[in-house]
């Protein structure tokens, strides 16, 4: 007689390592977005978990041959003593069950790839792909009289035509205490939702003037608004009403043998002071709608610079 033994499928027990993986890939996407040291712990918990997932569900096929007592054979009471003889060692065997968890697991990171990789390609290559960094020559500085903003509309990119044309506030406020031109250079799109902004003020049109290209139109501007939606800002650019951000986007610029040249763009969160005493809170450009300081740049990432002009 024999015992019958039922034998009983062995499941995994529960794991934290799926929780730990999908933390870590979640802190990956979050990162290409937010910054690459958040990017860069994100792919290292995605490693780790995901190799300690691996490790666990392998764990019965990667298990060593337990050992197995030889096999014995009864003889009968006559017959002469028979060595025993030693049973073949089983291979490792995959079962069904453990062959079908594997083959989900990788059909599921399959259709994630396929699925994921083409939404990241849309959203985070062009940030970093056909970005064009141009410069604007304005001029002689005595184009700008001191104290005064000039209206300075010029084509970022002539061979584009009139789809280039960017319009800039320049101020020229004289010399810092270190001996340097000092301009306040402010982009005209408005921070809230890119609608082009109005001085409030009176604009010169009699003295309007166009050197090389570069049209020139004094006014005399205490503040800015936007038409759109009620934006208003200071003479800095600061936000005073409205539902703008932050405050108005500046230009970069540089003194080239007497000639006032703009470079790249970049955010502002806040001005203190004014003209050449002001302390500006500079950051990497932005599109409008996009908080740069406070609480509300890690609720609303930043996004990454596009093309401009």
């Amino acid at each position: 007689m024999s015992e019958s033994r039922h034998d009983t499928p062995h499941l995994p027990g529960p794991s934290l390592w799926p929780i730990g993986f999908a933390i870590g890939v979640a802190c990956l996407l979050l990162g290409l977005v937010l910054s690459w040291i958040i990017a860069a712990i994100g792919a290292v918990l995605a490693v780790a978990f995901g190799l300690l997932w691996a490790r666990d569900v392998t764990r019965d096929v990667r298990g060593e041959v337990p050992d197995i007592d030889p096999e014995t054979r009864a003889v009968s009471d006559t017959a002469a003593a028979v060595a025993p003889v030693a049973a073949p060692a089983p291979l490792p065997s995959y079962t069904r069950s453990r062959f079908l968890e594997a083959s989900t697991l990788g059909l599921g990171a399959a259709i994630g790839a396929v699925v994921t990789l083409p939404v990241l390609g849309f959203t985070i290559l062009p940030s970093f792909t056909n970005r064009e960094e141009s410069e604007a020559d304005l001029g002689p500085l005595e184009n700008f009289p001191e104290g005064q903003f000039v209206i300075a509309s010029f084509l970022a990119h002539p061979s584009q035509g009139e789809v280039s044309r960017r319009t800039t506030f320049v101020r020229n406020n004289g010399l810092t205490e270190a001996g340097v031109p000092s301009f306040t250079i402010l982009y005209s799109r408005c921070v809230h939702l890119g609608c082009p902004v109005q001085p409030n003020g009176p604009i010169d049109e009699q003295a309007t003037k166009e050197i090389d290209g570069v049209e020139l139109r004094p006014v005399l501007a205490q503040s800015f608004g936007c038409p759109c939606h009620g934006g208003l800002y200071d003479a800095e650019g600061n936000r005073r009403a409205g539902p703008p951000v932050r405050s108005m986007d500046r230009y970069t610029f540089s003194i080239r043998n007497g000639r006032l040249v703009l470079h790249e763009l970049y955010a502002v969160g806040n001005v203190s002071g004014t003209g050449a005493n002001a302390t500006i809170s500079k950051y990497p450009w932005s599109t409008p709608g996009t908080h740069v300081d406070g609480i509300e740049a890690w609720l609303y990432p930043i996004v990454p610079s596009q093309v401009t002009g």
